[in-house]
């Protein structure tokens, strides 16, 4: 039984091969006569391909291909259209927005959509005509969509009430009123990118989002100089399983975020404080003071899940307020922080104070090296 199939994943593949080679080397003018013959089957005309085999060469190709495929007669237009769940558009250097007005009311069962772009192509139409028709998407990602205004984010807001995954960094038409509406619809989202969204990322927008989306697990505010204390606070409290978090040059930050951070969100195991230059020793003592307090209470528990929490990445870089004390109690609390080599997790470029500061690995490599066995006698 087991290798009957496998002899006929072997055949499917053979002919998708062969049917691909027909199909986009020799266009629309057809199979050729006589077919292809597939063992009890001569395919003639292309709709008479077996889905099973359809599928197949689709499997095979690239999404620009695909969309080719698309063409080729009715039947593959519509049984791609309705299998197809994940489009990359990002190859596309130009009429990006075009080619989605035309593709959006087809691939209606789209889950994933990429349209990451070198240059602004995408306009608020081309949004709104996605919201309109793929309601079951759940993955966007818009970043360096500068043409945007605020009507796409409406629009997202009415059209995609799944959405768990949404990036929009580079977007820097978007305002903080827009993102706060869009929240209060968008209430599944667990990875939200906003880097660079100067307008729309703000304590008001913080708030929203610690407000509406209490599923957050990953949040990227780099570059975001508006967002402040009273924004994180929010955002801490309300996202509770928050795992992720870059605030990256969110230079008005204090010490007053990392605590509410390491307050309200034990799951949180990466942290980016790139430039933050408010940060001091008082934040790094509150991550070091709740790993010991959740130490107890994961012990506790006997399942053997302490290791697996915490901090598994921290970037200080530029928090030249720091001292190398704080910093080492924080490495030696998290032993998945790292300084050593190939596996720098704790990173702190430009602190030239914190160059004392060592992770377990490198205390016990230089152990390990310093070690002069007694001779045996």
């Amino acid at each position: 039984m087991v290798g009957d199939a496998k002899v006929r994943r072997e055949g499917l593949d053979l002919y998708s091969e062969k049917l691909m080679m027909l199909a986009f080397g020799g266009g629309k003018s057809g199979i050729g006569e006589g077919g292809v013959k597939i063992v009890g089957l001569v395919i003639t005309e292309w709709k008479d391909i077996p889905m099973e085999l359809l599928l197949r060469i689709v499997s095979l190709v690239d999404d620009r291909t695909m969309i080719m495929a698309s063409g080729v007669c009715s039947g593959w237009r519509d049984a791609i259209c309705s299998g197809l769940t994940h489009l990359c558009l990002s190859w596309c250097k130009n009429n990006m927005n075009n080619l989605v007005l035309s593709l959006a009311p087809k691939f209606t069962k789209l889950q994933t959509l990429v349209l990451r772009q070198d240059k602004p192509q995408l306009e608020d139409n081309a949004v709104e005509t996605i919201a309109s028709h793929c309601h079951d998407l759940q993955d966007l990602d818009l970043s360096k969509s500068f043409k945007l205004s605020d009507l796409s984010l409406y629009a997202l807001a009415h059209g995609f009430p799944n959405l768990t995954k949404l990036n929009i960094s580079g977007c820097t038409a978007f305002n903080d009123v827009s993102l706060e509406y869009l929240t209060e619809f968008c209430r599944k989202l667990k990875f939200l990118n906003l880097c660079g969204c100067v307008k729309g990322a703000t304590d008001r927008a913080l708030q929203a989002i610690g407000r509406n989306c209490s599923q957050l697990q990953s949040l990227n505010l780099g570059w975001c100089e508006n967002v402040g204390d009273v924004g994180v606070r929010s955002l801490a409290y309300g996202c509770p399983d928050l795992r992720t978090l870059d605030l990256c040059s969110c230079v008005c930050i204090t010490d007053d975020s990392v605590i509410a951070l390491a307050n309200s969100c034990p799951h949180l195991g990466s942290l980016c404080l790139y430039y933050c230059r408010n940060i001091t020793d008082r934040a790094m003592y509150s991550l070091v003071e709740n790993r010991m307090k959740n130490k107890a209470a994961m012990w506790k528990s006997m399942e053997g899940r302490y290791g697996e929490e915490g901090l598994k990445s921290l970037n200080i870089s530029q928090c030249t307020a720091i001292t190398p004390p704080a910093v080492q109690a924080l490495c030696d609390s998290f032993p998945a922080l790292h300084t050593c080599s190939g596996r720098h997790s704790l990173v702190m470029s430009g602190c030239l104070n914190l160059t004392s500061v060592h992770c377990a690995c490198v205390v016990q490599a230089h152990r390990t090296a310093s070690y002069t066995p007694y001779p045996v006698h």
